[in-house]
């Protein structure tokens, strides 16, 4: 008999289901939590954590702006890799020294996305679209704003691409290709990426270093979510557009190669990993219209990290707002929950945002 091959695929997902549920049945949850850290590093590929090379940084530019000196500053990441970023410094910070926010761009034409520039680098004059330009919302809330140039987009592109008509053709699936070959992802050296970032605004006199909190969309949103699941360093995460069941959003779409990490079903479900950002603060962002990341596996998710969050003594530490949008940054309510974290050190109570601002508990 020959089946389907939609039913094989769907049963090698629920056969790593079954695997993962025997694995962790009757698990001591600290010990899960620790081995799947280490399971989920392993598997985003071997990066250096131990002897990382000097930061290197070098200013590009600084141009004083309504409001905020937007700086470019460049790293060294790994490998002999350099890593631009947009700083954005606001004239008014929260506090002194300020806290900081890393800002991860989704896919389309990088960092200068999110703080108001076109593909050139000159000021925007059209909409910003499914970005919003949150980085230079971010900036206006008195923080400290990083905009990393997520590694295959807009400067950080290989050369044939670079070449296209299209500002917004990224190199994802060469990198993702060559890095998968060798034992390592795209998602991993973003992460790591990203993790430097966290380096290097940790040694500005003008950030707080215990006080970094990371937000990203769609793409970004992986970045975001995972980094902060990796990195303590992380104070809390917003994850906009993102947050869902890689059964029922990676796996039912042909999506871009860099969501892709080997044998990660084998070791658990996205809520789970991000459920490692546990004690720490996590906002999620859902646009009902969004179709790459659909609301209900978005709300299934949520709730599953409820009960990780719940588990762990903090309920209210995971929210999430559940908005009438699509792919897109919400905002309102995560900037809210945002000055909760960072101004105040406080939780506010868990459960989900309507639009119209009312809270239902998970």
């Amino acid at each position: 008999m020959t089946i389907k091959l939609e039913h094989y695929l769907q049963t090698l997902v629920q056969r790593a289901a079954m695997d993962r549920q025997s694995v962790s049945a009757g698990a001591n949850p600290e010990q899960r939590r620790e081995t799947l850290k280490a399971a989920f590093g392993r598997l985003l590929g071997h990066y250096p954590v131990n002897e990382p090379q000097h930061l290197e940084p070098r200013l590009l530019e600084r141009t004083p702006c309504n409001g905020y000196v937007r700086e470019r500053v460049e790293i060294a990441t790994v490998d002999g890799l350099r890593m631009a970023m947009y700083v954005l410094l606001p004239q008014s910070p929260a506090a002194e020294p300020a806290p900081a926010v890393i800002a991860c761009h989704g896919h389309g034409y990088g960092s200068r996305e999110i703080v108001g520039l076109d593909p050139d680098g000159s000021e925007r004059s059209g909409t910003p679209g499914l970005h919003k330009d949150f980085a230079l919302a971010l900036v206006r809330e008195g923080y400290v704003v990083a905009a990393p140039e997520l590694i295959g987009f807009g400067d950080r592109r290989l050369d044939e691409d670079k070449a296209a008509d299209s500002a917004v053709k990224n190199s994802c699936f060469m990198l993702a290709a060559h890095l998968l070959l060798t034992g390592r992802t795209l998602a991993g050296l973003r992460v790591y990426e990203t993790s430097r970032a966290i380096d290097y605004l940790q040694q500005r006199a003008d950030v707080d270093s215990n006080n970094i909190a990371i937000m990203g969309i769609s793409g970004g949103g992986l970045v975001a979510g995972f980094t902060a699941a990796m990195d303590d360093r992380i104070r809390c995460a917003v994850v906009s557009g993102y947050a869902s069941l890689f059964a029922d959003s990676i796996l039912t779409r042909n999506h871009c190669l860099d969501n892709y990490i080997p044998g990660v079903l084998l070791e658990a479900e996205m809520p789970e990993l991000l459920g490692l950002i546990a004690p720490r603060g996590l906002f999620l962002e859902s646009g009902a219209a969004d179709h790459l990341f659909p609301r209900e596996p978005a709300r299934q998710a949520y709730a599953e990290l409820r009960g990780i969050y719940s588990a762990a003594g903090v309920p209210d530490a995971v929210q999430a707002v559940f908005f009438d949008g699509g792919h897109e940054i919400h905002g309102t309510a995560a900037y809210a929950w945002l000055r909760k974290q960072l101004l105040e050190h406080s939780t506010i109570a868990g459960g989900d945002r309507n639009d119209d601002g009312t809270t239902t508990t998970g």
